[in-house]
């Protein structure tokens, strides 16, 4: 099977658990996928740049671990990675807190080293990112990596994307998002959009009308994500709905659209349906709620793929 190459930024997490006490693990959207699909047995790399320091050194450790290549990351001297704190209400939903402007992620592309970047990007399968991905670029950064993502799909690449608008990303400039969105739409194959987050960015009335407005750009295949609600796929000119087979009460919602993507996408890629992929993703994203942090632990992972 064709390389995955996950783009974005990976960053030290802070999670406070039921005690008040922080515990200590590594986490970003991108990055998330890229472990769940690694764990799917998909052949996966990601893309980023850390610093040269001792939390550096974990994450790539930890890619290490978890079979993620580590052959599209660049390393910084002297700088650290960004860091966030995670906060969860009573009803699992979670706040996050970031200190990560001086993130090396940000200036992957201006760096020593990105036309490597560039060039794994462009000799993938598979490139997969997010509306995280492209509010950490400048306009030079995000020219170069969607020129990556076209030659991509030149070479017949999927081109993945994760809408996961966050406003804080882009000092709320709504305008600005919209605009580096759309581009990378008309670069898309593949979107999978949570509903919520196509609200509070365009406005959309239902995620029929996310499919709409997606499809318009050239998109074959549209997910969107919608919680509890489950999912509406459009692919091969049809639109589905694809209900959550069991709805259980999250502990953590973190991680929850990210490991749906990663289940949806390793089984489109082992040839599974566009409907089946959706239930796939379903069942990943049900388990991982069921657990803190954005990544759960392996063994509940393979626990839950032997049923």
């Amino acid at each position: 099977m064709a390389k995955v190459v996950c783009v974005g930024e990976v960053m030290v997490e802070l999670a406070r658990g039921t005690d008040g006490r922080f515990g200590l693990a590594f986490g970003g959207d991108t990055f998330n996928t890229a472990v769940y699909l690694s764990r799917a047995g998909i052949d996966t790399a990601y893309a980023t740049a850390l610093g040269d320091d001792i939390f550096s050194g974990q994450i790539l450790d930890l890619a290490a671990m978890e079979n993620v290549g580590r052959e599209a990351i660049l390393q910084v001297k002297g700088r650290v990675p960004g860091l966030y704190l995670i906060t969860t209400d009573d009803k699992g939903e979670r706040s996050f807190h970031y200190w990560r402007d001086t993130s090396p992620a940000r200036v992957l592309f201006e760096m020593d080293g990105w036309q490597q970047v560039a060039e794994q990007l462009v000799g993938a399968g598979a490139v997969y990112f997010s509306g995280i991905t492209l509010s950490l670029y400048s306009n030079a950064g995000l020219g170069r990596f969607l020129a990556s993502l076209e030659l991509a799909g030149t070479n017949g690449a999927w081109r993945v994307f994760d809408g996961n608008f966050r406003p804080r990303g882009w000092a709320g400039d709504v305008g600005r998002a919209r605009t580096v969105f759309a581009e990378a739409m008309k670069r898309a194959s593949i979107a999978l959009p949570t509903f919520e987050d196509e609200v509070a960015l365009w406005g959309d009335a239902s995620p029929m009308a996310t499919i709409e407005r997606i499809t318009t750009y050239g998109v074959s295949e549209v997910v969107v994500k919608n919680g509890p609600a489950g999912a509406l796929v459009y692919a091969e000119g049809k639109v589905i709905e694809v209900p959550v087979e069991h709805e259980v009460l999250p502990v953590d919602t973190t991680g929850a659209g990210d490991s749906f993507n990663a289940a949806y996408l390793a089984a489109r890629l082992k040839g599974a349906t566009p409907e089946e992929a959706a239930l796939a993703g379903h069942r990943l994203a049900g388990a991982v709620i069921m657990h803190r942090g954005a990544i759960i632990p392996r063994a509940a992972h393979e626990g839950m793929s032997a049923h």
